[in-house]
């Protein structure tokens, strides 16, 4: 038995295509073959030993990446084209459009084809039933015949002209609000949110999924985090944004500063004007939307309730 691709010929390969798809199918796939080089094939198979299932696999492989992709080749282009590399052309928008509606199977095999990012964004945006039926389908695409495969390729990139372009314009939403109350002085920010929470309760919670206010710090953060963004901001900024807060509150900050800074800690003495603690908490926020610009954290998984492990 052959248990090696290595050990086969490149007749063998096209022997072993044949012997899986069938000479019909086959002659279908591979075109523009002679009837010398048709009779050749047929002899090869007859005299092919027994090949393993992880050979026929490898073979079957190549012979998509390498061979079936030269088919889609445009008569205008120097390099051959995949037939999923269309995919690559999408925004993450578009992919998700195209997909999260397909069967799990027909899903799962364009999945196969992107990068593991990609491939988790699509897939956390799929209904948890679809889901779950679309990761068992990733695992059993290799039962899948090779011609099946190529008609996928062909009826999701016909579906894919039909996509709207995306960034031609914006949606608005949750995204864009956020961007915009961002901007605003506190006073405007907490009026306006006050006004959506009572006349449009949903939408206001999906803002808060990217809208990140003080009082959110002390809500959402775990102490991991909330340590990570005291430490980065001025000790005199932290103690009057800690102006008016209940001292629960002001001994959590201050029990995640380093020691050295909580012996330096002094509060802020007396009456203070409102907009000199807005402007230090400002500092604050700001400083927290930059720590989740880096990655350090996402604003949505902490208050949709994502579990956070420290």
């Amino acid at each position: 038995m052959i248990t090696d691709v290595q050990q086969l010929s490149g007749l063998q390969k096209v022997a072993i295509v044949f012997s899986v798809l069938g000479e019909n199918l086959a002659l279908t796939l591979i075109k523009d073959l002679s009837k010398t080089e048709i009779r050749k094939i047929r002899a090869t198979l007859q005299e092919l030993p027994p090949v393993s299932f992880a050979v026929k696999k490898r073979v079957f492989e190549e012979f998509y990446f390498n061979f079936v992709s030269d088919k889609f080749q445009e008569s205008d282009e120097d390099t051959p084209k995949k037939p999923f590399d269309f995919l690559n052309q999408l925004t993450d928008e578009q992919l998700i459009s195209l997909l999260v509606a397909e069967e799990p199977r027909v899903a799962a095999i364009a999945l196969a084809q992107v990068s593991p990012e990609k491939k988790t964004m699509v897939v956390d945006r799929m209904a948890p039933d679809m889901k779950a039926r679309v990761l068992i389908e990733l695992g059993n695409i290799q039962d899948v015949p090779l011609e099946g495969i190529v008609s996928v390729a062909q009826t999701l990139e016909e579906k894919s002209h039909f996509l709207p372009r995306t960034v031609s314009f914006s949606r608005g939403g949750a995204k864009e609000i956020a961007d915009v109350l961002a901007a605003l002085p506190p006073e405007e920010e907490e009026k306006f949110l006050s006004t959506l929470a009572k006349e449009n309760p949903k939408l206001a919670q999906e803002v808060k999924k990217y809208h990140l206010m003080f009082d959110d710090i002390f809500e959402l953060f775990p102490d991991n985090i909330l340590r990570d963004l005291m430490n980065s901001v001025d000790l005199d900024t932290i103690a009057l944004a800690m102006k008016g807060l209940p001292e629960d509150l002001v001994q959590r900050v201050i029990g995640n500063l380093p020691q050295k800074k909580q012996a330096m800690y002094e509060p802020v003495e007396g009456p203070v004007l409102k907009r000199e603690v807005d402007k230090a908490r400002k500092v604050i926020v700001q400083q927290a939307r930059e720590m989740e610009k880096e990655g350090a954290f996402k604003l949505e998984d902490l208050a949709s309730g994502g579990e956070m492990i420290e």
